[in-house]
């Protein structure tokens, strides 16, 4: 994915996206004082009526001057943060997941665990198929085996093929499905056509509280309006996306909507804001 502009543009063009979100994931951040987050969750809670709050991994990576984060991004007074967990396997992953589990009273699944992934690209197959250990650490600290996985996991073209599967457990394993299909392009310009990013549930019960066909790529370019230029001051990948089902009892509650995000760096973000 790639990088976010330093500009008012790109600004409100990640606002209105991250605000039609109940979860937002952002990937590949740079914000080591916490400023530009702060800027975001103030600009979404002045022009929004939802009160967004964060919680962000700490700065993971290989070397001091490349070191991203982990953030969500969402609606407070609609889901909690009960838990959260930096996975520690060093050695399987450049970026190890940061798994968070929230609670919603509003779906079907009331607790779930969310765990981040952005593949270094040359070891893909390793880090995706090393997601399985996260699964089996993560599901047994907290009891809870709804895990879902999203990111930039670089799983299509070069990175991982059809013959790559069998040395990845999350393909193998049968109790997990993938909500975006290999067929998906999720990367903005036409000289790629690459399922790059991905959502996978763990188990039945999960899947089954998915509002089917619900997992998919949100064109925001064609959303809002603006041409490729302007999504490119954005990221190169598109956002992915898929929504909860909302619980029996409340019929009329809209599905939780949980967008894996636009991958920034945004030590620059939003100054002028």
């Amino acid at each position: 994915m790639g990088l976010l502009a330093a500009s008012l543009i790109s600004a409100l063009l990640v606002q209105p996206i991250v605000s039609r979100c109940d979860i937002c994931l952002l990937q590949q951040v740079v914000d080591p004082d916490g400023k530009a987050i702060r800027a975001l969750l103030t600009l979404l809670n002045r022009y929004g009526k939802h009160r967004y709050e964060a919680v962000s991994s700490k700065g993971l990576g290989k070397s001091s001057d490349d070191m991203q984060q982990y953030i969500f991004i969402y609606r407070a007074r609609l889901v909690n943060v009960t838990a959260q967990h930096q996975y520690n396997g060093k050695q399987a992953f450049v970026r190890p997941p940061f798994a968070v589990q929230f609670y919603c009273n509003k779906t079907d699944i009331k607790e779930f665990i969310l765990v981040p992934l952005r593949s270094d690209p040359e070891q893909a197959i390793q880090e995706i198929d090393s997601l399985y250990d996260v699964f089996e650490e993560v599901s047994a600290k907290w009891n809870n085996t709804n895990v879902m996985f999203l990111g930039d996991f670089h799983a299509s073209c070069a990175y991982v093929t059809r013959s790559n599967r069998k040395d990845i457990r999350l393909y193998t394993d049968s109790n997990f499905s993938w909500l975006i299909g290999d067929g998906v392009d999720t990367t903005v310009t036409d000289e790629t056509n690459c399922a790059y990013d991905r959502i996978v549930v763990y188990g039945q019960p999960f899947l089954m509280a998915i509002q089917p066909f619900s997992g998919k790529v949100f064109n925001f370019g064609k959303e809002f309006k603006i041409n490729q230029r302007k999504v490119l001051d954005v990221s190169d990948h598109y956002p992915i996306e898929v929504r909860l089902k909302g619980s029996a009892f409340l019929l009329q509650a809209t599905p939780l909507l949980i967008l894996l995000g636009v991958s920034v760096i945004v030590q620059f973000f939003l100054p002028a804001v």
